[in-house]
């Protein structure tokens, strides 16, 4: 090993010790406590040594997890707030299957625990939701008019709000989310239009984020401060307590590249125990293949659909369907490449541990910023069969990139991007029940950034194609809704 990958290697360690030391910088000052009530897994952090603050109930989306929210929760908690995130039924840590017809309980339940909480006044509460967890706390807020002080709809779906319920209601959408900024247009006059006067309870607000979609909204410091002070409005907090923004996702981006920064210093040593491959992709086939398969797949899956419902397929609502979806094309283009190289168990031994170094690196910081990354049993009995449905797709991937050079893997994962993402819009125009799919699309390209980056310092097809099932499928598995 040369002095420059060993310094590099010093580098990339240190820094990921750097970005966890930056991590924890953001609970000093608080107390957080992790628990359960009813089946539902909460976390609950408010500033130390305090008794008597306003309490916020935070509420994620479809797909989404506590963690999710953390933006929210750090913001509000640094600024005086008690904050209690829950995960709802068959999302994050939460092992039952969802059932949209429970997720009111599934508030109701967190509403009781937050209340009790030796922090909070239970007479000055305020919630918080995105998305589906948007309709959950308006309906709450117009169930629990009196008990509620304040209500922030962020990419607010539909709710029967008038002029007087809920109490206090700020709506916010993301610039880029056309449809939930016209949702929210629409709310606000049927709530009665803007009012900045909190003091009856009738405050109205509406707030449009810019230079945000419906995930990244969530992490608009935008949007932080605009539900810290509408909360403020109404508690009469001053928040000179902390100058708090939200930085989490910085140290979390540091330390995924500093994972791979090590994967770049430790793989020519790989390498070199690797045999070289002795089949050659025909480029003709391969970029034919991957022009095709996307759309034929699409029509393939909507052919399925008329027989049988794929929303909910394999116990996971969406994430089955997509797993489908992977290896209808991942087998399809295998066969129009015809060839690939032999397996052996040195490059299924590599495969195994580059899956490692993508799972810490990607994973292993998520728990505790955006993503709720460990599996509990439910999910991780279906980590293997979606693994095993990306295979096929990944195999044909690695395959096409032997032995490129730099430009053409950039080209190859500009060109996969563009195919998947325009192969799965493709789909959910065909399979409207697979809608969801249209809000991930935008996550592909970074998904399928780091797994090409991956493949260029293994240069292996069937190591990369190992890793990158076994990341991907649990990807899949950690982030859909389980459904019965």
């Amino acid at each position: 090993m040369t002095f420059k990958r060993l310094l590099g290697i010093m580098l990339s360690l240190m820094l990921i010790a750097i970005s966890w030391v930056g991590l924890a910088q953001l609970k000093i000052g608080l107390v957080v406590r992790s628990m359960s009530h009813e089946g539902v897994p909460m976390v609950f952090m408010a500033p130390k040594a305090v008794r008597h603050r306003p309490g916020i109930l935070i509420a994620h989306g479809f797909a989404g997890s506590k963690q999710l929210m953390f933006g929210y929760g750090y913001t509000l908690a640094h600024n005086g707030y008690g904050v209690l995130l829950l995960d709802f039924d068959g999302h994050g840590a939460n092992a039952a299957p969802l059932d949209k017809g429970n997720l009111q309980n599934n508030f109701k339940t967190a509403l009781a625990v937050l209340k009790r909480q030796p922090e909070i006044d239970p007479d000055k509460i305020g919630i918080l939701g995105h998305s589906m967890g948007s309709r959950v706390v308006m309906v709450g807020g117009i169930e629990q008019a009196k008990a509620i002080s304040a209500v922030v709809a962020i990419s607010p779906t539909d709710a029967p709000v008038n002029p007087t319920k809920p109490q206090n209601l700020q709506l916010q959408a993301g610039e880029w989310e056309g449809k939930f900024v016209r949702q929210s247009a629409k709310l606000l006059q049927r709530a009665g239009g803007a009012n900045p006067n909190t003091e009856n309870g009738e405050g109205r607000s509406r707030i449009i984020v810019p230079q945000s979609e419906h995930i990244l909204v969530l992490f608009k410091d935008r949007s932080h401060q605009a539900a810290l002070k509408w909360f403020n409005s109404v508690f009469h907090q001053t928040s000179k307590e902390s100058d708090y923004r939200d930085r989490r996702m910085a140290w979390y981006s540091l330390h995924l590249l500093s994972w791979l920064l090590l994967l770049a210093m430790v793989s020519p040593s790989i390498v070199r125990n690797l045999s070289r491959p002795s089949v050659r992709p025909r480029p003709l086939r391969s970029w034919l293949g991957l022009g095709i398969v996307p759309f034929s797949t699409a029509g393939i899956i909507y052919v399925m659909s008329l027989r049988t419902p794929l929303s909910n397929m394999g116990g996971m609502l969406v994430g089955g369907a997509l797993g489908l979806w992977l290896f209808i094309a991942g087998l399809t283009w295998i066969g129009i490449i015809s060839r690939f190289p032999k397996p052996t168990l040195k490059s299924m031994g590599y495969g195994l541990l580059l899956f490692g170094v993508l799972w810490m690196g990607f994973g292993a910081m998520a728990q505790e910023t955006w993503l709720e990354w460990w599996l509990n049993s439910n999910r991780l009995k279906l980590w293997p069969v979606l693994a095993c449905a990306c295979f096929p797709w990944f195999l044909a991937s690695g395959i096409v990139q032997l032995d490129t050079s730099i430009g053409k893997r950039i080209l190859w994962w500009f060109a996969q991007s563009l195919s998947l993402t325009a192969g799965l819009i493709v789909t959910l125009i065909l399979v409207p029940d697979l809608s969801f799919l249209a809000l991930i699309t935008p996550i592909i390209p970074i998904v399928l950034a780091i797994l090409s980056f991956a493949a260029a310092q293994i240069k292996e097809a069937w190591s990369y194609a190992i890793a990158s099932a076994l990341f991907f499928g649990w990807t899949i598995a950690s982030v859909f809704p389980l459904a019965v």
